[in-house]
This record gives structure tokens, C-alpha cells and sequence, in this order.
């Protein structure tokens, strides 16, 4: 187990070493993404330009420049936002927080929805309950998560009027807590699409591991059906939940960046729309990095949580 961990240890920080080349090679050919032109703006002459970029170490080789962008980022300099007057790594650990309570609260329920969902669907295949969530899940798993959220305010908030049109306003994470009705919205319009995938995922494993081999004996040594789902069906098709779990990270870390945006909450996915409309690239790039980051871990986590879960594995590819 141990050695697994490692080779998936080590294979994940090759990986985020390309994530950090493709974001810098990023910085280089985007138009228009001059770091001395956006600093020194507009009117800036090439002898101002080139005195910026070799304070700065611009105008050494390409591969130079990547150690140094590397080594910043190994020690936690993501870049200096020069049209806030605040380094990005301040402005992540301002605003992180908050993206990952939004992140938090949406999986919990989603998983917590999701799960029986899916047995509850297995148990009743084919059934019209049944139909009614297949349609329902086809529905929610095809809408984009800005659309869904534009729905979801439309209704509950301009004609319902039960829920704030915005998420909390509060400079810290501790303020959010305080204003849960302003998190439902946007929690909603995350888990629904979440729960739409898993419990689909969640209705075929259940139903493919209710005719295996090892239910029938089950049934036939006279347990009880509520023991055989339970006891013997539900850990073996909780598996490839596990592995989607890990691997949604990065889809439900970028559905967060546009759901804080529509409900101007005040996360990474909020600062990264102002920078983007802004063209305030360290911001962009930064955000960037920390969401390939955030895929980058949650497929070693679906890999570890894979091998936990099934031992045969680990010894298949040991």
C-alpha cells in the first residue's frame, strides 16, 4: 500500500510540474499579456519596458525564467497583482476560504443526497418513481451551471422571495456562517448538477453488483434483502463513487468560479471575473495554478481512495 501511495505521489507531482510549464507558457503567448506593458501601462516607451523587465528578470532565456517561476512557487509567491497593490498569495488566502466552505458545503450535500439516491433507484428499476428521477438527473446533468443558477434566483428569489440573490458579503469565512440563507442559492446550484452525476453513477453500480455471483449466494445462505444491499452490494458499488468523488475536484472547483461570480460571492472564482475583465494576469494565472492544483489532488486522492477501498488494486499494479 505504502509503495502505491508513492508511485501516485510522485506521478501527481510530475503532473503539476506540466500544469505549472503550461501556465507559464501561457504567460508568454497570450496577447497582449506584456507583464511591464500592464504595469507600466499604455504610454510606457521600449526604454522603460526593457529597464522593468530586466529588474525583474524578464529578459533572461525562457528556461531560466520557468526555474524562477517555479521556485516562487514552491515557496508560495504566486505573483504581484500591480492593479491591487496586493500580492496574489494574500488575495488566495483571503478568499480561498471561502471558496472551499462553498466547495465543502456542496459536496456534503451532494454525497449525502446522491448515495441513496442512486440505491433508492436501483431498488426501484423501472419503476415510475424511477423515471422520474432518470428524467430529472438527465435534465440537471445537462444544464449549464450558469443557467441553473440564473433559474434558481429567478425563482426563489425574485418570485418566491424566499432566499437572498446573492451570496454573504462577509470579509472572512466566519461571517458566512452567520448568513446561511445567503449560501443556499448558491450551494443549490453546485450540488444539483453534483447530485445528478453520482446518483446516476451510484443506481448503475448498485444495480450491476445486485447480480453478481456473491448476492446470490448471499440470498441463497437466506440473508435478508435489506442486509444483501447493505452489508454486501453497497461497499463494492461505492467504489467508482469514490473514484468520481476524487476526479469532479477540478469540475467542481471551476462550476465554483462561475457560481460565485453570479451570486457575487466573494471567493476565488469572484476575483478571478474581475480580473479577468480587468486583464490583471497574475490574478488569472494564479487561479489558474491553484485549480489545476486542486485537479492534480483530487485524482490522487480517487487513486488512493480507489486502492483503499478495493485491494485487488493495488496488487494488480504493484
Amino acid at each position: 500500500m505504502l509503495g502505491y501511495i508513492i508511485r501516485r505521489v510522485l506521478q501527481a507531482i510530475l503532473i503539476t510540474i506540466g500544469v505549472t510549464l503550461i501556465v507559464f507558457i501561457l504567460l508568454h503567448i497570450i496577447p497582449g499579456a506584456s507583464v511591464a506593458r500592464n504595469v507600466l501601462g499604455p504610454r510606457a516607451n521600449a526604454a522603460q519596458i526593457a529597464q522593468f523587465n530586466h529588474e525583474n528578470g524578464l529578459d533572461q532565456p525562457l528556461p531560466l525564467q520557468y526555474l524562477t517561476y517555479l521556485w516562487q512557487l514552491m515557496h508560495g509567491n504566486f505573483g504581484f497583482s500591480y492593479k491591487l497593490n496586493q500580492t496574489v498569495s494574500s488575495l488566495l488566502v483571503q478568499y480561498l476560504p471561502k471558496t472551499l466552505l462553498l466547495l465543502g458545503l456542496s459536496y456534503i450535500v451532494a454525497i449525502v443526497i446522491a448515495i441513496p439516491l442512486g440505491i433508492y433507484q436501483a431498488v426501484r428499476r423501472n419503476k415510475p418513481d424511477d423515471y422520474i428521477f432518470t428524467g430529472a438527473s438527465f435534465v440537471l446533468y445537462s444544464m449549464p451551471v450558469f443557467w441553473l443558477g440564473i433559474i434558481l434566483i429567478v425563482l426563489f428569489s425574485f418570485i418566491l422571495h424566499w432566499f437572498p440573490a446573492e451570496g454573504p458579503q462577509g470579509a472572512f469565512v466566519t461571517d458566512d456562517l452567520g448568513q446561511l440563507s445567503s449560501l443556499i442559492l448558491p450551494v443549490a446550484t453546485l450540488s444539483l448538477v453534483t447530485i445528478a452525476s453520482f446518483s446516476r453513477y451510484m443506481r448503475s453500480s448498485t444495480l450491476e453488483n445486485m447480480v453478481q455471483d456473491y448476492t446470490r449466494t448471499a440470498r441463497a445462505k437466506g440473508a435478508s434483502n435489506s442486509r444483501v444491499l447493505f452489508v454486501h452490494v453497497l461497499r463494492n458499488a461505492m467504489i467508482p463513487i469514490l473514484t468520481l468523488i476524487g476526479l469532479s475536484v477540478g469540475y467542481v472547483f471551476s462550476g465554483a468560479l462561475i457560481t460565485e461570480a453570479l451570486f457575487n460571492y466573494p471567493g476565488i472564482g469572484y476575483i478571478f471575473w474581475n480580473a479577468t475583465l480587468s486583464t490583471d494576469y497574475p490574478i488569472i494565472l494564479g487561479v489558474i495554478v491553484v485549480t489545476g492544483f486542486a485537479t492534480v489532488l483530487g485524482s490522487l486522492m480517487a487513486d488512493v481512495m480507489y486502492a483503499i477501498a478495493d485491494p485487488r488494486v493495488r496488487y494488480r499494479r504493484a
